[in-house]
């Protein structure tokens, strides 16, 4: 039997080597995730100036038509917020947000009237006169006045004749005219010297495999938006759904130029050696397999970030972080309970910008469906449990 202070000296002793192995593995998964969140951030920058220069390229073409007009790209999803549970292998995702041609405008059907979020939106296109004849020396034609086969040999194919159903933008056939556009100008591109382009299959995307002389793959999704007012909020025609047929004249609303525009708000406030998206991607990868989606992980982090400063996310307290995420995760499975982080949630940052819906809207409950169904909650603690 022990004496009293040989059990505290050898608490003392065990309490350094879980101090010491608590370090090494801070450490360890740092180095590793280091590299990781450089490549990305590297990829990502290269990605996002390369789909530039081809949008500039496909716009010169298409300046004076009735198509629409291509705006910009914004990076979305976990490789620009800077994490990414596949790391190096990344799917990096642009949105490429759509602007009516001149004469045209989108008017935007959010579903049923007061359902949040929207669901079975559509952008109905209507036009709008462009005729100037009161102006010396000018005689614009316009669609509203003029048939369309009057104009299509001046301006070449329509918008309401060539990517819509009746009046409805049809993401499909969006998707399919964009794999075109992409095909053709390519060619024209100075970067087709280094990389060979593959348009891979996609409904209402452009899936795009760019393969560089050492056969390396970079894979890139291009998706398309109609903005909601000047918000951070959109219609994409990108959908999770893959499971449920969707007809190709609805847009699903999506929230990811918010939710990257929050990582970029946090990344301003943050100190240089914050941990938060190292703490991030590593718990993705443990949940990799899992019942557990990305989105719910990133939903739980982006809670905790708005509560805890970020000068608490150093490399130091990593360990404790990581502790707070998977606890959070376990209160809101036993709660049956995890609000969606944009809706009615007073403390989303002044700088990302949402309609004025969404700061007066009941809050989501990502967890609705465990509410519903007792057997699939009793599983998702079981997986928590395992993991």
């Amino acid at each position: 039997v022990s004496s009293g202070s040989d059990t505290e000296e050898e608490e003392e002793i065990e309490s350094e080597e879980d101090a010491d192995h608590e370090r090494r593995l801070v450490k360890f998964f740092a180095k590793r995730i280091h590299w990781s969140e450089q490549s990305m951030a590297y990829r990502s920058q290269l990605v996002e100036e390369l789909m530039d220069d081809l949008l500039d390229v496909i716009q010169e073409c298409f300046s004076n038509t009735f198509l629409p007009v291509l705006q910009q790209v914004i990076g979305v999803g976990s490789a620009f917020e800077g994490w990414s549970p596949r790391g190096y292998d990344s799917v990096y995702r642009l949105l490429v947000p759509l602007k009516p041609p001149r004469g045209h405008t989108f008017q935007l059907e959010l579903g049923t009237a007061g359902q949040m979020p929207a669901k079975f939106s559509c952008v109905r296109v209507d036009l709008e006169c462009t005729c100037r004849r009161n102006q010396p020396g000018e005689n614009t034609l316009c669609l509203l006045h003029h048939p369309e086969e009057e104009l299509r040999g001046k301006q070449g194919a329509s918008l309401l004749g060539n990517l819509c159903t009746g009046s409805y933008l049809d993401a499909q056939k969006t998707a399919q005219w964009f794999q075109q556009l992409v095909t053709s100008a390519w060619g024209d591109m100075p970067q087709s010297r280094r990389y060979t382009m593959k348009v891979l299959p996609s409904s209402r995307s452009c899936k795009l495999q760019l393969t560089n002389a050492s056969g390396k793959n970079l894979f890139i999704e291009l998706v398309f938006g109609v903005q909601q007012g000047d918000s951070d909020i959109f219609l994409s025609s990108h959908t999770t759904e893959v499971a449920t047929f969707i007809p190709s004249t609805l847009w699903p609303e999506s929230y990811a130029v918010a939710e990257v525009n929050f990582f970029r708000h946090m990344a301003r406030q943050a100190p240089q050696d914050t941990f938060y998206l190292k703490c991030l991607q590593l718990c993705a990868r443990i949940l990799v397999g899992t019942s557990f989606s990305t989105y719910i992980l990133k939903t739980v982090v982006m809670h905790l970030l708005n509560t805890i400063p970020p000068s608490s996310w150093s490399r130091r307290k990593c360990l404790m972080r990581l502790q707070d995420i998977m606890c959070y995760l376990h209160g809101s499975l036993e709660e049956k309970r995890l609000d969606h982080f944009l809706f009615g949630n007073e403390n989303v940052p002044e700088d990302i910008i949402l309609p004025p819906a969404f700061q007066t809207a009941e809050p989501l409950n990502l967890f609705q469906r465990l509410v519903q169904d007792p057997t699939a909650h009793t599983k998702a603690l079981q997986d928590f449990e395992e993991v």
